[in-house]
Formats: structure tokens, C-alpha cells, sequence
């Protein structure tokens, strides 16, 4: 009956035959999906250039820049942007990542031409009002102040630095306070002038026809001029951990002290994937996280949370583990997820627990396809990691292909209790 079941929600899942999927002459590749159990469209999508151009002691520019977008264009000023955006329940925002800058915009049917005009008059000519670089520059400066003093966000932050030392992940997106404070207006544009239509990735999904849909991107979008690709950041390697790594960073005045341990993953497009993802849900995700958060916050009551997750980017991955604790138990909280990770490499999973995961896993993709939104996410992580147009059609079989072997096999390759990254912040004790 369950077999029935998940056959037919993939029957009702995008696929190869429902997804048109098109490139313009400028390099531009669009992904759409017709939606018509919805009333609204969203649309979302990356550009091939992110913080990992910024300059040195300029820490922050793509993002800087990013979050600049809005503040008026060419046609419009920052007000009438907002206010047209506003009158229809229409919304559109920008942001930056390492590698990439995104958007997304979401609005009715009717709207959706307007919404189209304004993503594109944003991303092609905005003008970077000097008053509203001056207002954005303080309260960047001020979220970054406060983000000093976040013990989550700064375990997190050394661990990235440790993890990746001199490749463009290691640093924050949104820079510091002090490099935030050294960008001026020529650097956002000289930012800007690296955003083109080469390699980025439209996905809609929404209430129109895909006919409708292609027609009005491509007459929105086929005007962008392709231009002289930017040069790539040159960028290092990834070192291998050979011992464990320790270090705490004092924050005096916490009552809770965050811990951020772990080491590399697999990539999204590494064989491995699969396996350790199931395994990662097993061991700190499934439930109230898995069997680090029953080890940890429900046995010996030492954390306010614990869990683990795998990232995984397009070259590489971390695999992390995190908890939240009073400061007198990090060091027990941390040998107690490292006796965790010691017992899950040392036999297969047990097929009752697995399967639970599995089912899970399985059962959840349909709710993550429920809204446009996720449809669109969905469909630009199919193109961005080259997943197939089938992809959710094969999901299940992919789930349930996997043997507790297979996981234990893959899980060693990435995982050893004595050669992690663990870093704490907080009060010292």
C-alpha cells in the first residue's frame, strides 16, 4: 500500500515531461514548471559571481552589493519600487553567497510582468544611491556588532576558518565591521559591473501556461547583453584533517555556550551522498535529532539542543555536529557526541531505525513540494548540481536502494572521532 502511495504522488511530481527547461542567447538557462493549483508565481535564481570576488580588506562587497538591489534603479527610485511592490502584495529580494549571488520574487498572476520588469531593472542598472549607502553601511555594521557577540555565530564562524583555512568558504559572506566599513560606493559598483547572464539559472513555477511562462522571460531577459565573463577567484584546495583541532572562543556574559564540531562531506555530486545523508538523518536529524540528541539532551540532559547536518556544496561538503549548552558541560557534551560518532561507525545501522528514516525521508518530499516556492528552489538545485529532470520520480527507489553497508562504508570515509574540527564560544569555565 505504501508503494501504491508514493507512486502516486510521483506520478503528480515535476518531471521531464512537465518541466520545460530552455537557455537563452545569453547564456541565461530557465527552468519552468506549470503550476495551476496555485494563483501566484514565484520566481528564483542565481548569478555565477559572489563573495569569493571581493577584495582583500573589502570582506562583505558582494553582499554589500546584493542588498544594494533594491534601493533604487534607472526607472525607479527606492520608494516607488517598494511602494509598487507593496500595492499588489508582490515581493522581490536579493542576496549573496560565496559563489553566487540569488533572487527571489513571488506574486499573482496579473502582477507577474511587473514583477518580472522590476527583477530585471535591479539586477541590470541600479544606481547605488549614496544616501542609502550610507544607511545600509551602519546597519550592516550593527548587525555584524551584534552577530560578535552571537556564541552560535561565532563558534560557527571559526569553524568555517579552520575547516576550509585559505579557500573562499572559510570566510563570512557579510564580511566584518571593519572591512564593511572600507567599501565605498565605486567598489559596489565594480561588483556590479561583474554581474552577467553567463551561467545563471532562472526557475519559475507558478499559475500560467509554460508557453506563457517561457515568453515572458525570454522577452524580459533575452535583452541582456552577454559581456566578458569575470575572471574566477583564484582559490586553494582542501587540506585533509589529520588531528583533532581545539579551540574555544571567551564571550564573557553568556549563559549558554554553543559547540560547532565536525569535518569534511561529500559533495552533492559525490557517489557517497546518498549513504551518508540517510546515515547523517539516523545519527542526528530524525525525531528529536537522532542518536545524538537522545545520547545528549534526552539521556544525559547536558544540551538545549544537539543535532548533526551534512552540507554539501559543489565541490565538497562539511559534516557538522552542534549543540547548545550550559558552560559547565561542553566538555562532557562534546566526548558524549564523540562516543556517538564512535558507536555509529563501528556496526551497520539497525534496519529498523533505517527503514523509519527512509519513510520519512520518502514521505516529507512531497510536503517540500507543496508551494511554488519550493517547486522553484527545487528545480534550481536539479539544474545547479545536474541532478535530471526525473529526479523526483527516481528519489524514492534512490531512498530505498540504500543498504545499511553502504552508509557504514561511506560514513567512514568522511567520519573519525579523532580528527575533528571542535570548536566552542562562550563564558570559559
Amino acid at each position: 500500500m505504501m508503494q501504491s502511495n508514493n507512486t502516486n504522488f510521483q506520478n503528480h511530481f515535476p518531471n521531464a515531461s512537465t518541466i520545460r527547461r530552455f537557455q537563452l542567447g545569453n547564456g541565461i538557462t530557465v527552468l519552468a514548471y506549470s503550476n495551476m493549483h496555485s494563483k501566484s508565481l514565484t520566481v528564483i535564481g542565481m548569478l555565477a559571481t559572489g563573495s569569493a570576488w571581493d577584495q582583500a580588506g573589502k570582506l562583505g562587497t558582494a553582499h554589500f552589493t546584493a542588498s544594494m538591489l533594491m534601493r533604487g534603479n534607472e526607472k525607479m527610485t527606492f520608494r516607488e519600487i517598494s511602494d509598487r511592490l507593496e500595492s499588489v502584495g508582490a515581493s522581490l529580494s536579493f542576496s549573496a553567497g560565496t559563489l553566487n549571488t540569488w533572487f527571489q520574487g513571488r506574486s499573482l498572476v496579473k502582477d507577474f510582468p511587473m514583477l518580472l520588469a522590476l527583477l530585471y531593472d535591479n539586477l541590470t542598472s541600479p544606481i547605488f544611491p549614496q544616501e542609502y549607502i550610507t544607511r545600509l553601511r551602519n546597519q550592516l555594521i550593527t548587525s555584524l556588532l551584534i552577530r560578535d557577540q552571537d556564541t552560535q555565530e561565532r563558534a560557527a564562524l571559526e569553524f568555517d576558518k579552520v575547516l576550509f583555512k585559505s579557500h573562499p568558504y572559510a570566510l563570512p559572506v557579510d564580511g566584518y565591521a571593519e572591512t564593511i566599513a572600507n567599501i565605498q560606493r565605486h567598489d559596489l559598483t565594480k561588483h556590479h559591473s561583474m554581474y552577467h547572464p553567463h551561467n545563471a539559472v532562472i526557475a519559475v513555477s507558478g499559475a500560467l501556461p509554460l508557453q506563457d511562462i517561457e515568453s515572458m522571460i525570454k522577452g524580459q531577459f533575452d535583452q541582456w547583453a552577454p559581456k566578458k565573463e569575470s575572471v574566477n577567484p583564484v582559490s586553494t584546495g582542501f587540506e585533509a584533517i589529520i588531528e583533532e583541532t581545539r579551540s574555544h572562543i571567551p564571550i564573557e556574559g553568556k549563559s549558554q555556550s554553543d559547540i560547532q564540531m565536525g569535518t569534511f562531506g561529500p559533495s552533492r555530486a559525490s557517489a557517497d551522498y546518498y549513504a551518508a545523508y540517510l546515515g547523517n538523518h539516523v545519527l542526528g536529524q530524525f525525531g528529536l535529532y537522532g542518536r545524538i540528541g537522545r545520547s545528549v539532551r534526552n539521556k544525559a540532559g547536558l544540551a538545549y539542543y544537539a543535532f548533526s547536518s551534512l552540507n554539501a556544496l559543489p565541490e565538497i561538503g562539511s559534516w557538522e555536529f552542534n549543540a547548545g549548552v550550559n558552560p559547565v558541560n561542553v566538555e562532557k557534551t562534546i566526548t558524549l557526541i564523540k562516543d556517538e560518532i564512535r558507536h555509529y561507525l563501528e556496526e551497520p545501522l539497525q534496519e529498523d531505525e533505517l527503514e523509519d528514516s527512509k519513510s520519512h525521508l520518502i514521505g516529507r518530499l512531497p510536503m517540500s513540494l507543496e508551494s511554488n516556492a519550493g517547486i522553484a528552489n527545487a528545480l534550481l538545485s536539479i539544474e545547479r548540481f545536474h541532478l535530471g529532470l526525473d529526479y523526483f520520480q527516481n528519489y524514492a527507489s534512490l531512498i530505498s536502494s540504500i543498504t545499511p553497508a553502504q552508509i557504514l562504508e561511506a560514513s567512514r570515509r568522511y567520519l573519525d572521532p579523532e580528527k575533528l574540527i571542535i570548536i566552542s564560544a562562550g563564558v570559559e569555565k
